[in-house]
């Protein structure tokens, strides 16, 4: 038996159990990883309110590291004893140990500890496939990142750095917006004093930026739509704020022939030769220290609920974990 979180209906924080559960061996194609660390994302309270919809009951968390203890029937991805992390589906990564597609896992560089490993995964995985595959970025160009001090936004700030990019962040306090700045941010805007559409206009001259990457959904989409140049990028990939509801596509037209796309890392790394080469290079400039993954909160497994309650009143920065 391991303990793990469980949830038999959608809702607040209460509706996740920590309880026991039967692990079996892993199956063919599996892998019996035993967690050192758990990430804690912001998708896992789409699942967990049913934005996200899943079968019930069912388990959370989709970010883990630990140890390889066994492996099923025609593995070769990872052996009994390989430290690991993943990022991904299928949900279940809130448990002492569980049994995993062996496809997913990655084996952690010795450099990379077990805490580093859950907390950066599907965050850094997730800024390696905006700035690399989403859109062609290239040195100078200038992009605005919502929610700049969170666990996405910190590792964006640093990654951009490294990249060459002039990134405009936008954070809830002065307390975040020193944050970005400190990890790379050429500016940030704290949206709870400033209009962040007016001061993109200032920081650019009148231009707009050429891209806007928005996890917060449906509070800033409008404003994201109008801080672009024409022919930018729309990249909204999170929904914090709720739901992006029905536009028209003349909102683009009218902006100047704009773009949008809505990616998921899901997409990305479907292919394992895609999910490797995502790792590599996010492996690279962890190792390098050009990247550093702040994990900026600790909490016990049992204490999970706590854990959401607070990322939902965004009192966390950079990266949570959950010590199983």
């Amino acid at each position: 038996m391991v303990k793990a979180i469980r949830m038999t209906r959608t809702g607040g924080p209460e509706v996740m159990e920590y309880v026991d559960v039967e692990l079996g061996p892993p199956g063919p194609g599996e892998a019996t990883v035993r967690h050192k660390a758990i990430g804690l994302n912001f998708i896992d309270v789409y699942f967990r309110t049913g934005l996200y919809p899943q079968p019930l009951p069912a388990g959370l968390g989709m970010e883990g590291a630990g140890i390889v203890e066994a492996v099923g029937e025609g593995v070769t991805e990872v052996k009994v004893g390989d430290r690991v992390a993943y990022a991904g589906r299928p949900n279940g990564a809130y448990a002492q140990a569980r049994n995993m597609p062996a496809a997913l896992l990655l084996v952690l560089p010795d450099k990379i500890d077990f805490e580093t490993g859950a907390a950066m995964m599907l965050q850094g995985m997730t800024v390696q496939y905006l700035f690399h595959r989403t859109v062609p970025l290239k040195a100078g160009d200038t992009v605005l990142f919502h929610a700049a001090a969170g666990g996405v936004g910190l590792i964006a700030c640093q990654w951009a750095k490294v990249m060459g990019l002039n990134l405009i962040g936008t954070a809830g306090s002065e307390e975040k917006v020193a944050l970005a700045i400190e990890n790379g941010a050429k500016h940030v805007i704290n949206y709870n004093k400033e209009n962040f559409v007016e001061r993109v206009k200032e920081i650019t001259g009148g231009e707009g930026v050429a891209v806007v990457f928005d996890s917060i959904g449906k509070d800033t989409f409008t404003g994201s739509l109008d801080c672009l140049r024409p022919l930018g990028t729309m990249v909204s990939f999170g929904n914090a704020s709720g739901p992006v509801p029905p536009f028209s596509l003349n909102e683009l037209q009218s902006r100047g022939s704009l773009f949008i796309t809505r990616p998921t890392l899901m997409t990305h790394t479907a292919k394992r030769e895609n999910l490797e080469a995502m790792a590599k290079s996010l492996f690279g400039v962890v190792k390098s220290g050009e990247v550093q993954v702040p994990v900026k909160q600790r909490y016990n497994l049992a204490d999970v609920a706590q854990a959401h309650i607070d990322l939902e009143a965004r009192k966390t920065t950079g990266s949570t974990i959950l010590i199983p």
